[in-house]
């Protein structure tokens, strides 16, 4: 079928050759074929653009007003095809990306902005939310999660690490209610919960036959930022379970103490996700690789 683009560029290569038999040559098709191409974009505009003689081909007006249009439109989509590549091999451009909140400010953020300053042309436009993100609806490029991942064929994700969680309280705090030994011994401590997407965090703890399962602890304090909930429990107001990557100073310098070793776990997969695409952007991959290694570096170094 016939479309509006059909001919064209037969007809703009018999404007710049001059001859039917030229344009065949170049474009591997038989000289009756260019022929009938440019009869059928004559019929199309209902002009005739060639005067054809036995021994050349000249444009008519017509002809001439329509190259002009047809070299700058050829033009054009050169531009948008060059653009097009150059985006794909070379990093630049505005990046959307959306983190976890804490994580992402705390340890994504520096391996993001040292790849922007490795690629100068890079801008980065950065959100950050502990909600399910609808990247293709929201026009998110890159996405951060944290967490068990729903199948999606619209998304690639790949994992850049994994979270390790433990049970922690100030050393004031277990000193004046007790150390716990058992998960029922929880019941009558404070603890302080966070929430994730609307929905209250429970604790992940192993069970006896070493499998992951949640466990609903009594509430003392529910806090929305799990920055918050470090710094209640920091100043001595219950227990809470928290991220390896985010307690692991207070644990070093003593300001927090981990309870239930071996009881409280889990390992939560750290993502990064992108639509999927048939070639993947200079600008995407760059970021990705750059996170693979910032972060793998990272559950190195607090496994």
């Amino acid at each position: 079928m016939d479309t509006r683009f059909d001919g064209i560029a037969e007809f703009v290569a018999v404007a710049r050759l001059g001859s039917f038999t030229a344009v065949a040559a170049e474009l591997g098709v038989t000289k009756s074929a260019v022929g009938r191409a440019v009869s059928r974009l004559e019929a199309r505009l209902g002009s005739k653009l060639l005067h054809r003689t036995t021994r050349r081909l000249i444009l008519t007006p017509a002809g001439e007003a329509w190259l002009e249009h047809c070299v700058a439109a050829l033009a054009e989509l050169d531009r948008g095809e060059s653009a097009l590549l150059l985006a794909r091999d070379t990093p630049g451009g505005e990046v959307r990306i959306d983190l976890p909140t804490a994580f992402g400010r705390l340890h994504v953020m520096p391996v993001l902005l040292e790849a922007a300053e490795r690629y100068p042309a890079l801008h980065l436009n950065v959100s950050f939310t502990d909600r399910r993100v609808d990247l293709l609806g929201e026009n998110i490029d890159l996405a951060v999660r944290i967490g068990n991942l729903d199948d999606s064929a619209e998304l690639i994700a790949r994992q850049i690490g994994v979270q390790h969680v433990v049970i922690v309280g100030a050393p004031g705090y277990i000193a004046k209610r007790g150390t716990p030994r058992s998960l029922a011994d929880l019941a009558v401590h404070d603890c302080i919960v966070g929430r994730r997407q609307g929905h209250r965090v429970a604790w992940l703890v192993k069970q006896p036959d070493g499998s992951i399962a949640r466990h609903a602890v009594s509430v003392k304090h529910e806090i929305q930022d799990f920055e918050t909930v470090q710094s209640a429990v920091r100043a001595g107001h219950g227990l809470a379970q928290l991220p390896l990557w985010m307690v692991q100073d207070d644990i070093r310098d003593g300001t927090l103490l981990t309870v239930l070793d071996g009881m409280s776990g889990g390992e939560v997969p750290i993502n990064v996700l992108w639509p999927r695409t048939k070639a993947l952007p200079a600008k995407i991959r760059v970021l990705v690789d750059a996170l693979v290694r910032g972060l793998r570096e990272l559950s190195t170094a607090i496994a």
